[in-house]
């Protein structure tokens, strides 16, 4: 018999159900109710909710590609009103900015309507009820306290985003080139204007950077969004801008680390910073970020970099609301769990991926990694069918099998370890880009199916053949 049933009467029959809640539909967070929607559907003893604030799903290690103009989110996308009808799961749309544990309720933000479907809220702030709650809403961008940080950069953890920094490089690149071509005024009618209100334009630097790119953070997004960006810088040049994509395009890595992606063993570190190198990407380590203006960004080491664009990619937190919900959390508002997931501070209520502190044993914490909130999905499958048969909880075990970089085009670099080779294996060119490939339509396999997946995967390869390599407006 499940545990912790919520009996009520509808129409004259005592109905008995276990709510369960799901927050985030990141992609832990969907793959989570959609395996539970397959297992329980839209039965009377077992409800399963999706909550997010957003309308759709992006698999956010994709963002940087996004932002580099290599990818058309309409093609990626998924509706989450569409997944939770094929799936048999309800979803309800907004942000959670509250939670009554005694109740067993969260409460949800309004949602407002677009300016073009008329005034108002589209929905209003509401509560929602449930049994088993999981939260699983990810992380946000950690400004580290930087002045001017937050408002003069633009950080990858949404779509929107990503298009903004899009649209911004455009710009910044066709701007640059009209400069270039602005031909220079003569001396013939100067003196109609007088001597005293007459400008002479600026003079022209040779082969001084006509864009400069600037990325802090040398972790995965940052070192895959600067090999994206000289990709971009290329292809447009095939498109009729006259940029030289190595000269007039300057990208700029800042990492306060003494290495870049230091959380990744030293000797992909080495052969990736290798590549930046070859692909001229300037990288600073060893040096942190003081202050950023609106184009120009200071180093503590007193450097100071032209910007038309600056990217943080320079660490994550949990988001706010989090520590706002009488839960344990850590420094970075993660909430604290148990190693079967669970709340440290309420049984009913269980936590994965970015937003949760999981402790590792002899490694310190289960990382933020993609990875790590694939295998908790799973285990929390198992754990919350536990759950409603009333059986002791299993307990979650992290498994690392490697890291892998993807540089574009133009290579990848990771390693394998632990089940897949029984040991650690560098690995890099096109067999890391198959293995970095394969990640995301995992992702696809989890969430539609394999043949599904496999029908996606050539109906992308027919699509890129016939669409611009760089999504231009």
């Amino acid at each position: 018999m499940p545990t912790g049933r919520t009996v009520f009467q509808a129409r004259g029959v005592i109905v008995s159900v276990h709510r369960i809640v799901v927050v985030g539909g990141g992609a832990g967070g969907l793959e989570l109710v959609t395996r539970l929607g397959d297992k329980y559907g839209r039965g009377k003893d077992v409800q399963v909710t999706l909550v997010d604030r957003s309308l759709s799903h992006i698999w956010k290690p994709l963002l940087h590609e996004v932002a580099a103009g290599v990818m058309d989110t309409a093609t990626h996308q998924l509706s989450y009103v569409a997944q939770a009808n094929w799936h048999r799961f309800e979803f309800a749309a907004g942000e959670m900015i509250g939670l009554d544990r005694a109740n067993r309720t969260i409460r949800l933000a309004a949602v407002p309507a677009a300016a073009d479907e008329g005034e108002g809220d589209l929905l209003p702030e509401r509560t929602l009820a449930y049994d088993t709650l999981v939260l699983a809403i990810g992380s946000t961008t950690n400004f580290f306290g930087v002045a001017g940080a937050q408002e003069n950069t633009i950080a990858l953890d949404t779509v929107e985003q990503a298009e903004r920094f899009r649209r911004r490089l455009m710009a910044a690149c066709v701007r640059a080139q009209n400069e270039a071509e602005a031909p220079v005024p003569s001396a013939q009618g100067v003196h109609d204007v007088p001597p005293d209100t007459a400008v002479a334009p600026a003079p022209k630097v040779e082969g001084r950077p006509k864009v400069n790119l600037v990325i802090v953070g040398a972790g995965a997004t940052g070192v895959e969004l600067s090999a994206e960006l000289r990709n971009t810088a290329e292809v447009l040049r095939s498109y009729g801008l006259k940029l030289d994509p190595r000269k007039d395009v300057r990208i700029t890595i800042i990492e306060s680390s003494p290495r870049i992606l230091k959380a990744l063993p030293e000797r992909v570190s080495g052969a990736v910073a290798g590549l930046l190198g070859k692909l001229d990407v300037d990288i600073l380590c060893g040096d942190s970020v003081a202050e950023v203006r609106k184009n120009e960004v200071t180093t503590t080491g007193g450097r100071v970099l032209p910007a038309d664009i600056t990217v943080w990619s320079a660490g994550i937190t949990a988001p706010p609301v989090l520590g706002q919900l009488g839960l344990a959390v850590n420094r970075l508002n993660q909430i604290e769990v148990l190693p079967t997931l669970q709340s440290k501070s309420d049984p009913d209520i269980f936590a994965f991926g970015d937003c949760a502190s999981c402790e590792w044993p002899e490694h310190g914490f289960v990382p933020p990694r993609a990875q790590a909130a694939h295998q908790q999905a799973s285990f929390l499958v198992k754990a919350i069918d536990a759950r409603l048969k009333g059986q002791s909880l299993p307990t979650f075990t992290y498994r690392d099998f490697g890291s892998l970089v993807s540089l574009g085009k133009f290579s990848a670099v990771g390693n394998l370890m632990g089940g897949l080779i029984g040991g650690s294996m560098f690995i890099e060119g096109l067999f890391a880009r198959v293995m970095y490939t394969s990640l995301y339509r995992m992702h696809v396999a989890a969430l539609h199916g394999v043949w599904r997946m496999m029908l996606d995967t050539v109906a992308n390869r027919l699509r890129r053949s016939t669409v611009p390599r760089v999504k231009l407006h």
